[in-house]
């Protein structure tokens, strides 16, 4: 009955050590949904926007109020914005060590109430004549600014075209 009961006891313990490890993965999980979540509502907003707009440089005010470049039609063929590095598999990735001005802002979920806040940066790639556009490629990255823990970057790479 003794060695019943410890055996008992140690597939207990082992259980017990289950739940916080889950607890955790569960929040982590959480936090990587919303990010990508709001990365493609923001992408969503960008790839809505016209591909050769009236204004100079290209640009538009997300949902959120953050003024948001969207390339330079007089450049094309070149990166404009944040940095991008090449991952595993040539797959681009922004690189969240260098900040360009309007291409990057912070964004803090109201309706979370762990209040956590995301960096947002992106880089645009415009083809075309020089003046106008026939395509632009999005290269959008979010990840978890500050918390505990280290949060891997989602990066979104699309393109549009006419």
């Amino acid at each position: 009955m003794l060695l019943a009961t410890v055996i008992l006891l140690v597939g207990l313990v082992a259980v017990a050590q289950l739940v916080p490890a889950s607890i955790l993965l569960n929040f982590r999980n959480r936090t990587d949904s919303s990010a990508l979540v709001f990365a493609q509502r923001e992408l969503d907003q960008m790839l809505a926007q016209p591909l050769n707009p009236p204004s100079s440089p290209p640009s538009f005010t997300d949902a959120e109020g953050h003024l948001c470049y969207l390339g330079d039609p007089t450049n094309p063929n070149h990166r404009v914005g944040t940095n991008v590095l090449l991952g595993l598999g040539n797959v681009p990735i922004i690189d969240f060590n260098s900040t360009v001005a309007n291409y990057n802002f912070t964004y803090q979920d109201g309706s979370d109430p762990s209040g956590i806040t995301y960096d947002v940066r992106w880089a645009v790639i415009t083809t075309g004549n020089g003046s106008t556009a026939s395509s632009k490629r999005f290269i959008l990255g979010v990840r978890q600014a500050g918390g505990n823990g280290y949060f891997k970057p989602i990066t979104l790479d699309t393109m549009v075209t006419k």
